[in-house]
């Protein structure tokens, strides 16, 4: 039966299929062949059912959220106030990209949004300044990937709705790893730009006058991460209430910047509505997928076959990552967790892992999976900026260094769970 899914999972993505398309075909096509078309009838129930899950409010709030700090000019000026006081750095500017991914990625939770907005504003540097263009793109990829670990996270709101998991927790999990990744990920250009010295490119002048003159810029993102994140550990609002609190705050510094139009307001209002829809049918479909799979008992199978080949857990956690690097190779991220999670997360909770730990290395792997070619879209997404064109390769060799700090992390988050549990457990 796996054997049977999985087929028709690969062969639908193969063929070019929309991913919410595949989920849906291959749901209505099991619960044809394994339940005579029973759940099928419920279809119309179900997904009402699911469409009004009150955490699942939060995914638009976040993506608006993201939508109006790029376009009311907030992510130019924090990424030019961010690269005053990093360029100094060897890599100069590419420490800038992880930086302002960073701040960015604690205000907008997403990936794309994060990749897309850093790689518009500081591509043009890389002419500009003699930047290996190799490298330089590849820390754009990297750093956006840091929108869906560092909280407030899209991606953790769907595992905690998945796994029943509490998003306040595992928002504070998330935090030392995210931030521990960025520094990974700068040492890996320290590292680079110190073999090849050519890629450093020409050095930002900058002194300490200029460097405090443009500390305001770093307000408004830092500003808005501790009132969305601040009031959900206050207990003022949940993660869903938060994001709307964000959105407001967001508003009223663009008013304040006065660069709040309605213009501005309904182009943040259709990129919300484009990125929503997208993500919602794909949820929609992955958990009618889910609850079908649940009927036709494949955990439970899955949970038998791995009892009965006597690996102790940590073999089977290193099988279940080894999995999720392969599938990143091939499989969207979103459509990844949505449809292997209800079936893994049984196994690794029956094996005695954490499940807030787990949604870190599930989320870190995620990570992974969004700059593994040749399906990682933040490749897509920052090969999408070059104005002037260039090699999709390019992307696929820029990201290697930054593939490796992922393996470092999840090697550490083996050794070291506390990396990711500590800090939720002293609060909580």
């Amino acid at each position: 039966m796996p054997l049977i899914i999985l087929t028709m999972l690969l062969a639908l993505i193969a063929s070019a299929v929309p991913v919410a398309s595949v989920l849906g075909i291959l749901s209505l096509a099991l619960d044809e062949i394994f339940t005579r078309g029973r759940r099928s009838l419920m279809l119309g129930d179900f997904v009402w059912e699911q469409s009004i899950e009150y955490i699942l409010v939060a995914i638009p709030m976040f993506i608006l959220l993201g939508e109006i700090m790029l376009r009311s000019g907030m992510a130019q000026r924090m990424y030019n106030a961010v690269a005053q006081w990093l360029s100094w750095l060897p890599g100069g500017l590419m420490h800038a990209n992880i930086g302002s991914s960073a701040i960015f990625a604690a205000t907008s939770g997403s990936s794309v949004a994060t990749a897309a907005t850093i790689g518009c504003v500081a591509y043009p540097e890389i002419e500009k300044r003699g930047y290996n263009e190799r490298l330089f793109l590849g820390s754009l990829a990297a750093g956006g990937t840091l929108g869906i670990l560092i909280p407030p996270s899209i991606n953790l709101i769907i595992y905690g709705l998945l796994t029943d998991s509490s998003v306040p927790e595992l928002y504070l999990a998330g935090i030392f790893p995210g931030l521990i990744l960025a520094v990974l990920f700068m040492a890996m250009i320290v590292i680079a730009v110190l073999r090849k010295p050519e890629w450093g490119g020409e050095k930002m002048e900058s002194n300490w006058a200029e460097r405090f003159r443009v500390l305001p810029d770093l307000l408004p993102p830092m500003l808005l991460f501790l009132v969305v994140v601040g009031s959900i550990y206050a207990g003022v609002a949940t993660p869903t209430e938060a994001a709307s609190i964000g959105v407001i705050f967001s508003l009223m510094i663009a008013a304040w910047n006065r660069a709040l139009s309605v213009k501005m307001l309904l182009e943040a209002f259709e990129g919300t509505m484009r990125s929503s829809a997208t993500i919602m049918l794909i949820i929609l479909a992955a958990v009618f997928l889910n609850f079908v799979l649940g009927f036709m008992g494949v955990t439970q199978a899955l949970l038998g076959a791995i009892e009965d080949l006597g690996w102790t857990p940590m073999q089977t956690m290193l099988a279940i990552i080894g999995f999720y690097l392969i599938l990143g190779m091939f499989m969207e991220t979103l459509s990844m967790m949505l449809t292997t999670i209800p079936v893994v997360f049984p196994i690794v909770v029956h094996m005695g892992f954490d499940p807030i730990w787990f949604g870190i290395m599930i989320t870190v792997l995620m990570e992974a999976a969004l700059i593994t070619p040749p399906i990682g879209i933040n490749l897509y997404v920052v090969h999408g900026v070059r104005t002037r064109g260039g090699k999709f390769n390019d992307m696929s060799i820029g990201v290697i260094p930054f593939l490796i700090a992922m393996l470092l992390l999840i090697a550490l988050l083996l050794a070291v769970p506390d990396v990711a549990i500590w800090l939720p457990n002293q609060f909580y």
